[in-house]
């Protein structure tokens, strides 16, 4: 699929990828969105608003969800602003029993906060990599954890992983393990669940034009601070919240919505590992 140019490409590597039962529909639904104040998830609080659910916007800085929930045009009414530090577990319970008093249940919890890496594993101390991993996989499964209770039959669990989440590259080399590991988190999960009509989605990304690279840790837990030339060209994250809705209210498994090159990586990853690690070798990676 072109847009603007650019192709798109939305591979589903997994044969039959959806989940059984009716498409979901987000009107009057419940949907909590975790790193909701920049990027992705800032899109996909107006994808969401724009369908009229009712959004709860988490990440740490409150004065930002402020800003995000003002320019969606979400009133006070159909939406919640829940800070949360994903790297801080203890808060968790406080945040569940607010989004429970205030609505009742969660019929979407999407999981989109996280922090991305860029240093050589050999320079990289492990309280980089732990930090890391405190954010993207532990916190993420924990308030997943504790959030469960508040979710019945008809809902589901979105994932926001990446395409390093099956195709490692340098320079990322704990941020692509914490996303591996939560592929295989998750997909326990979603054979867990099945018989309580719970689904599981997990989007693979591709490169989009977002803050991720400034953000990005280095190895001596810094940020970044630079935009990294492919992140600056890729998709714009108000399309690929478009992609991901649709993804949800599908149903599907596992989704991975990102350009031609990085979806044939993925495709290599199980079909060709020897010719992808070669190119992985010779690709110049910021």
């Amino acid at each position: 699929m072109e847009r603007g140019g650019r192709m798109i490409c939305i591979a589903r590597i997994d044969g039959e990828h959806k989940d059984r039962g009716k498409e979901m529909s987000f009107e009057n639904r419940t949907v909590w969105i975790t790193g909701a104040s920049s990027g992705i998830g800032e899109a996909l609080v107006h994808a969401f608003a724009r369908r009229n659910a009712n959004v709860v916007l988490s990440a740490r800085r409150a004065d930002e969800l402020e800003r995000v929930r003002r320019e969606a045009s979400l009133t006070d009414d159909r939406s919640a602003v829940v800070p949360l530090d994903l790297a801080d577990p203890s808060a968790f319970p406080a945040a569940i029993e607010a989004v429970q008093k205030r609505w009742g249940g969660v019929h979407v919890l999407v999981n989109n906060g996280g922090i991305s890496q860029r240093s050589l594993a050999k320079d990289t101390d492990l309280s980089i990599s732990r930090r890391i991993f405190d954010t993207n996989f532990f916190g993420t499964i924990e308030l997943t954890r504790q959030a469960l209770p508040l979710m019945k039959s008809g809902s589901r669990i979105v994932v926001i992983s990446s395409v390093v989440g099956k195709v490692a590259t340098p320079l990322r080399s704990s941020y692509a393990a914490s996303k591996h590991a939560l592929h295989g988190y998750f997909d326990s999960l979603r054979a867990e669940l099945h018989d309580e009509g719970i689904g599981v989605t997990v989007i693979l990304p591709g490169y989009v034009r977002t803050n991720v690279s400034l953000n990005a840790l280095t190895a001596t837990g810094g940020a970044q601070g630079t935009m990294d030339s492919s992140t600056a060209a890729g998709m714009e994250p108000a399309e690929l919240a478009q992609r991901i809705l649709q993804s949800i209210e599908k149903g599907e498994r596992e989704s991975v919505i990102a350009g031609s090159k990085e979806s044939l990586g993925i495709l290599l990853s199980r079909f060709a590992p020897g010719i992808l690690a070669r190119i992985v070798r010779k690709t110049q990676v910021t």
